[in-house]
């Protein structure tokens, strides 16, 4: 056990948090014309921003042939830039930090989202069979056999990954995390469920590790490894992905992600449907020793549970999702202990103010538990 909670300081990277209560990237489906965040974000994010709090916006695709649904913003066009910027600019002003998920959802897509109506990409031609995909009308629709990306599009993929750095940097984000989990294109690599390569990228782990990797590498030259963290779901089947021996896979990608010197990592507890813990029992925690720096942990945590998770060392700082969304003061209520606001999954996804920035607050802010000192792992 440690002294820590969630309301001791944290040091990640270069940034001094004040608490350790950070929001989860959450995909909303409200992006404007043009894939641009809309009007409405600026106030949503300012909303939830807090003096030394860490927000990490909701993914944003890197190419147009990345995107996966309705209305999700991107970070590819000068548009794109200049919507993100007002969002930046809202949380800097609460005294918050924010952070971009840059995504590509390779097969988790379908061809009207697509440029030219070309088909979704994947490590190999095998297509989402668990869930549906949905058209820009909304429609929902099975997913189609992907286009398994040759060995000569590997660089446009890693490219397009640092082209979207660059631009969420001119877009005044203080750091970017590369989205790995939950199905979409780095982790169809991962997974040998979804690859089923025999090149360079496919077949043993190092080599279904690759492309993450390069494309890690590749953000941290342009942002610099102290401002870049990484997003994992070890034991996740989202999107039909899922591998045979994911301890040894991650193991491997916590030790060369720890060599890449990456500020930190966030993992995705996989959850069942009664909120019990999926995967091997204590697995996410035997890679704990496998990654030096600060560990966020997201999957149905309340106050009492992350306070228990940080005091455990399970984490260094946890993230929430559907109680930021009903809760713009969140870090402050949860210090508080006082009652949450209820969510309303009707409204998570499209749709207009309701449900986005209509929920109340209290306006109340945290105070550090030790303002003098900041604790790491």
């Amino acid at each position: 056990m440690t002294s820590a909670s969630l309301f001791f300081p944290l040091k990640i990277g270069p940034y001094s948090l004040q608490h350790r209560v950070v929001m989860a990237p959450l995909t909303r489906m409200r992006a404007g014309a043009g894939n641009v965040p809309n009007e409405m974000a600026p106030t949503y994010y300012g909303q939830r921003a807090s003096a030394g709090g860490l927000i990490i916006a909701e993914a944003a695709q890197v190419t147009p042939y990345g995107q996966g649904y309705p209305q999700t913003p991107g970070i590819h066009t000068p548009e794109q830039v200049a919507g993100w910027r007002a969002v930046t600019d809202a949380v800097h002003a609460k005294g918050g930090l924010i952070f971009l998920q840059l995504w590509h959802v390779g097969r988790s897509s379908h061809s009207s989202l697509l440029p030219g109506g070309a088909l979704p990409v994947a490590p190999s031609a095998i297509a989402i069979k668990t869930e549906k995909s949905f058209t820009p009308d909304w429609e929902s629709v099975p997913y189609e056999t992907p286009r398994a990306l040759a060995l000569s599009d590997m660089p446009g993929i890693v490219e397009a990954y640092r082209i979207g750095a660059r631009n969420a940097l001119a877009a005044g984000f203080d750091g970017v995390e590369v989205h790995g989990a939950n199905g979409y294109l780095l982790e169809q690599f991962l997974h040998d469920s979804s690859n089923k390569r025999t090149d360079a990228y496919g077949g043993p782990i190092e080599n279904r590790a690759r492309l993450l990797l390069e494309v890690t590498a590749a953000i941290t030259h342009v942002w610099g490894a102290d401002r870049v963290g990484v997003r994992l779901s070890p034991f996740g089947t989202f999107n039909d992905v899922g591998d045979s021996d994911p301890v040894s896979l991650y193991k491997y990608v916590f030790t060369e992600l720890a060599h890449l010197d990456v500020a930190y990592l966030s993992l995705i507890e996989a959850r069942g449907a009664d909120g019990t813990r999926l995967g091997e029992p204590g697995a996410v925690d035997q890679l704990h020793p496998y990654w030096p720096k600060p560990l966020i942990l997201a999957g149905g945590f309340d106050g009492a549970s992350a306070n228990q998770a940080i005091a455990e060392g399970r984490a260094d700082a946890i993230a929430f999702g559907r109680h930021f969304i009903a809760n713009p003061d969140l870090p402050g209520r949860l210090q508080a202990k006082v009652p949450l606001n209820e969510y309303n999954r009707e409204t998570f996804y499209g749709g207009g103010a309701a449900g986005y920035v209509d929920y109340p607050s209290l306006g109340l802010a945290v105070t550090p538990d030790l303002p003098t000192a900041v604790q790491s792992r």
